[in-house]
């Protein structure tokens, strides 16, 4: 498979980026990345919810009322799960394990049908590099106007670059991540997705 590549105008240059077809060329499979996507969203969550047992309850352990005669259920204390202001009979807890386990084979076909669909839809791009000469949100916004962006973006780099980063942090509808760091979420998210030829390579590395 190739790729044609835009150069620094937003335009199609002559230079071409051959791919592999068992990366970009895969079939699309709705429920290996359904999967992938909900255990990525559940395996990134942490217990922050706790609620009380009916032994933690703040609640008297006196009988509400005598055991016959009122036309009531029986009852032996307030704090039953039963009753409104009452302890929870399941409670969540901090320790909650939300963890959902993805096989490690199942993980690299449903990323490489995924990349597959973005080819498909036309969502993916190509640039050679991907660089600001200045830490400047102007400078950053100036670059993405000429490649004639102007939705949300996901913009994938094969290395590092602090002035790229400073640069599109204050962005809230533009994500820049090393290639080795792409995840489904983001790149099922965002509409388009910017790659230099370097963080292809990379992908074809990682899910070959």
């Amino acid at each position: 498979m190739e790729f044609k590549i835009l150069n620094n105008q937003g335009k199609l240059s002559t230079k071409t980026l051959t791919a592999s077809d068992a990366t970009f060329g895969k079939d699309f499979n709705e429920a290996l990345i359904h999967k992938l996507v909900v255990s990525y969203m559940s395996n990134a969550r942490s217990g922050t919810r706790s609620q009380k047992t009916r032994a933690e309850v703040k609640h008297s352990t006196r009988k509400p009322y005598r055991q016959k005669g009122t036309g009531n259920a029986r009852a032996g204390m307030t704090s039953s799960p039963i009753w409104r202001g009452g302890g929870r009979a399941f409670p969540n807890r901090t320790d909650e394990n939300f963890v959902k386990k993805v096989n490690k084979k199942a993980y690299r076909a449903g990323m490489k049908s995924i990349l597959s669909e973005l080819v498909r839809q036309d969502r993916l791009s190509i640039v050679e590099e991907f660089k600001v000469e200045a830490p400047k949100t102007k400078d950053f916004i100036a670059k993405m106007k000429t490649l004639g962006v102007t939705d949300r973006v996901l913009i994938l780099v094969d290395s590092f670059d602090e002035n790229l980063y400073l640069a599109s942090r204050n962005l809230p509808h533009i994500l820049v991540i090393e290639a080795r760091y792409a995840d489904p979420v983001s790149l099922v998210h965002f509409p388009k997705v910017i790659a230099t030829a370097g963080s292809v390579k990379q992908l074809e590395e990682m899910f070959a």
